[in-house]
């Protein structure tokens, strides 16, 4: 979809969109709408329900006196309240409806969406949440007939600062193309989408500025490590560690990156220890920790941000086969570090094991932030509204917490502590990957990672099993991938690390 901007003015085809606020009253552009109708707008509200809160939409279809196929009125709520994230989620409400009825371009009023610092934010951001509600992922649908499709093509907004709106947007853009991308790699199905394939898309950022390499398995060996190659072991597909690094601070006193890190199960049958067979078709997206730090790494290329960051994501397919990791095997971490493998699908942190250490190693990262769909028992605790996470570090976590909720992309900090490591505590090995039992399962799995983040590394762990995919939509989120974690990110790097 084009969101585009223009100077103030009342096209006379396709949709209107204008708002009113809470109270049902009318801004200037409505009624001036509301005159040219004859009172349209004033009796559509009388006979509805609608009262102006914000994400509220009345549809008023063919209305006479003008052109135009609808006009349709937006609940404003109170202006003065309107944060950036609320205004994204007007836009994301209203570019919904009109994808739903079909229209092809409509035209926004701006004198009416209020909240932000300027007319040109408002804009922006409006246009931004629509933008992350046209995305469709659909390439597979060969036989739907022409008038299931969206047809929309266009919202333009019109305003006095149309050309600072366009500057504005043209960051969140960029923001939007790393959460599409990141949709994207989690929609894709595990024949499609397999360690290579996935190095494969990551290189395209390329084009960029982005570095990019993937160690392959025979290098890794040579690293020792063993733990996420233990995981590989039972599928055909060739595990990689992806490297993504992007040099973009302005001065060499910022030379030591912000990492993130991402688990990256292309497929996970839960290996030896078999996953019940309902419900694992879903066990594609458990590459959604790495399929979000490769579109966090894509809209900081994309935006220029000025930070150095590099990205790593552990690549594997967890699969039963006679090679297969077996329970009760032990593996050696590249830390060192043993690993009794009491369960074959408490594989995520395995992967992860590695993947944190070698980037400490290689890297000597300011922080690090891991993210993985790892535990089922976080979506016990906090269902699908939060991610959890798990923190060494107060600075850390506050700044996440903060960027979360600018966003909407909430996380919710749970506790690390020796009590909870002792759980993980093993009598063969130096530590064994499950606790034994269901209590805290979230909880000791952020401390097995604990175990392999080095002294004085700031760190956080963001489980995002309950996040990473929606059964239903809201407002700036389909069904299916949501691409959590890039804008949580993306403003992480925005308001705390860029000059």
């Amino acid at each position: 979809m084009n969101i585009s901007f223009a100077a103030p003015s009342v096209p006379t085809s396709g949709a209107l969109v204008v708002g009113v606020l809470e109270g049902g009253k009318l801004t200037p552009s409505a009624a001036s709408l509301n005159k040219t109708t004859g009172g349209a707008l004033d009796r559509a509200i009388k006979a509805s329900a609608f009262s102006g809160k914000r994400g509220e939409l009345l549809d008023i279809v063919a209305p006479a006196g003008v052109e135009n196929s609808r006009i349709l009125l937006v609940g404003m709520g109170t202006p003065a309240k309107l944060s950036p994230k609320d205004l994204q989620d007007i836009g994301g409400a209203f570019a919904g409806h009109l994808l739903r009825v079909r229209e092809v371009k409509a035209a926004v009023l701006m004198d009416n969406l209020r909240g932000g610092k300027t007319a040109a934010e408002r804009a922006a951001n409006a246009g931004f949440g629509a933008l992350l509600r046209s995305y469709r992922f659909d390439k597979y649908k060969t036989k739907d007939k022409p008038e299931k499709k969206p047809k929309l093509k266009e919202i333009k907004f019109h305003l006095g600062e149309a050309a600072a709106a366009r500057r504005g947007f043209q960051r969140l853009e960029k923001v939007a193309e790393g959460v599409f991308l990141t949709r994207d790699l989690v929609s894709e199905p595990a024949n499609i989408l397999f360690p290579k394939s996935l190095v494969a898309e990551a290189k395209k950022l390329t084009k960029l500025g982005v570095k990019v390499q993937a160690l392959g398995e025979k290098e890794m060996a040579k690293l020792g490590m063993g733990s996420l190659l233990g995981v590989a072991q039972g599928s055909a597909q060739e595990p990689q560690m992806l490297v993504m690094t992007w040099q973009g601070a302005p001065s060499a006193k910022d030379k030591a990156p912000l990492a993130f890190v991402g688990k990256g199960v292309t497929f996970d049958t839960g290996g030896i220890s078999l996953k019940p067979a309902a419900g694992m078709e879903d066990m594609k997206w458990d590459m959604g920790g790495a399929g979000t730090v490769v579109g966090l790494m894509k809209a900081l290329a994309g935006r220029k941000a000025k930070v150095n960051a590099v990205g790593v994501c552990g690549l594997v397919e967890n699969m039963p086969s006679s090679t297969a990791q077996r329970p009760g095997d032990v593996v050696t971490s590249m830390s060192g570090q043993t690993i009794e493998v009491l369960n074959t699908d408490a594989e995520g942190r395995l992967v992860l094991a590695d993947a944190l250490w070698y980037t400490q190693e290689k890297f000597k990262p300011k922080l690090i932030v891991d993210l993985a769909t790892l535990t089922g028992a976080i979506i016990i605790a906090l269902g699908n509204e939060n991610a959890g996470l798990f923190s060494n570090d107060d600075k850390l976590s506050g700044q996440l917490s903060s960027a979360g909720e600018e966003v909407g992309e909430l996380v919710w900090r749970l506790p690390l502590s020796a009590e909870y490591d002792k759980l993980i505590d093993c009598e063969i090995a130096d530590m064994k990957n499950i606790s034994g039992g269901r209590a805290g399962g979230s909880i000791t799995a952020a401390q097995f990672l604990q175990r392999f983040i080095k002294n004085g590394t700031p760190w956080a762990h963001l489980d995002i099993a309950g996040v990473a995919w929606s059964s239903k939509e809201k407002a700036t989120i389909p069904k299916g991938g949501t691409g959590y974690g890039v804008r949580l990110l993306d403003a992480f790097v925005s308001k705390n690390y860029e000059n």
